[in-house]
């Protein structure tokens, strides 16, 4: 790996981060708050919240098995997916390299902050190869994107192939394991000490049922995290957020029952969709949603449509012709799903 120094950007290396209030008074105990302007009325709201999450990060801590000093808390993943842009990405000059297909907000941030996007495909079963990897890269590339499990595919990406390319780049390589709590595969966040060129990034809008929180999380190398928490804004996730996830966090049994519900669904779901004369094909998937390639993909997203029922047409994204994107939902949602398409195939 290069040094950090060599990978972050020069201005946001040298930026000197604002200083909030409540950073200021950080190691003293207070109980009169008449430094940040703010309204003594209509508590807690009234007050700003911990700008860097600290209870939080304690409980994620010990759940996730990360120092907290190596987690960062961000608005959703999508603003730790735009830090790692704004912090280690020139514009116009720098370029990043990213599996495809793969999660869209990727090449949506590289277009925002001016960066070149450089997608390598992977094969017809959606594995990755390294070395086609690590040959999309020159001296410019700063970032590698792979995520694991695979969206919209839904597979893991195998586990020797990204160390090869975690050895073999001198740069970031950011691991998205937005879906691993379905996954069987061994994660990469208990590696932070053997790869400090590595971020995994993880979210609580999956497996802990709170997407509308939006709180993403991204575990690095204390340095990395340092670097993210003096280019995100002050108080970037509010009291609010940090309350529900501190109350989902007390409720981990529960989070496994429900991992563990959605998975007995995902093969009852896969099986069935198997029988149905419109599947042609469904992908292996460790994640809480399979891709199917169908007879007619868009026919049969706008009947859903039609009945009220929701899937992801992926037909558009490459490698994805024909395909469906299908969340895993309640036994009774599932049924409902099943039961429209067995009608459309009587009707078609």
């Amino acid at each position: 790996m290069r040094q950090l120094k060599e990978l972050v950007r020069k201005n946001i290396w040298a930026l000197k981060p604002y200083s909030s209030a409540r950073d200021e008074y950080s190691g003293h105990v207070a109980h009169v708050f008449l430094d940040a302007n703010e309204n003594p009325y209509n508590g807690p709201y009234n007050r700003y919240p911990d700008p860097l999450q600290h209870e939080v990060k304690d409980a994620l801590s010990r759940i996730k098995g990360v120092s907290s000093d190596c987690i960062f808390l961000g608005n959703g993943s999508d603003e730790a997916i735009d830090l790692v842009f704004r912090c280690f990405c020139e514009p116009g000059i720098d370029n990043v390299v990213a599996i495809e297909p793969t999660y869209g907000m990727y090449k949506v941030c590289a277009d925002i902050n001016g960066v070149e996007y450089r997608p390598v495909l992977l094969d017809a079963n959606y594995c990755m190869s390294s070395s086609a990897v690590l040959s999309a890269c020159d001296k410019y590339t700063k970032v590698v994107w792979i995520c694991s499990p695979n969206n919209p595919c839904g597979n893991d990406i195998d586990r020797e192939e990204i160390k090869k390319v975690i050895e073999g780049f001198s740069g970031i390589v950011v691991i998205d394991e937005a879906y691993s709590d379905f996954s069987a595969q061994k994660t990469f966040r208990a590696e932070l000490d053997a790869y400090p060129n590595i971020v995994i990034l993880n979210t609580m809008s999956k497996a802990w049922g709170c997407a509308a929180i939006r709180l993403g999380m991204a575990f690095a190398s204390k340095e990395i995290i340092g670097i993210f928490n003096k280019v995100k804004y002050p108080y970037n996730v509010n009291l609010m957020t940090q309350q529900k996830a501190l109350e989902i966090l007390q409720a981990n049994a529960d989070v496994c029952h429900w991992v563990n519900i959605l998975l007995e669904e995902r093969h009852r779901v896969i099986a069935a969709f198997k029988e149905l004369p419109i599947c042609v094909k469904t992908f292996p998937t460790s994640a809480n949603f399979f891709l199917a390639k169908v007879s007619d993909a868009q026919g049969i997203y706008d009947y859903l449509v039609d009945k009220g029922i929701i899937v992801r047409n992926r037909t558009n994204v490459q490698l994805c012709d024909n395909c469906l994107r299908i969340t895993i939902g309640t036994r009774t949602e599932n049924n409902e799903l099943l039961g429209a398409l067995r009608t459309y195939t009587a009707n078609n």
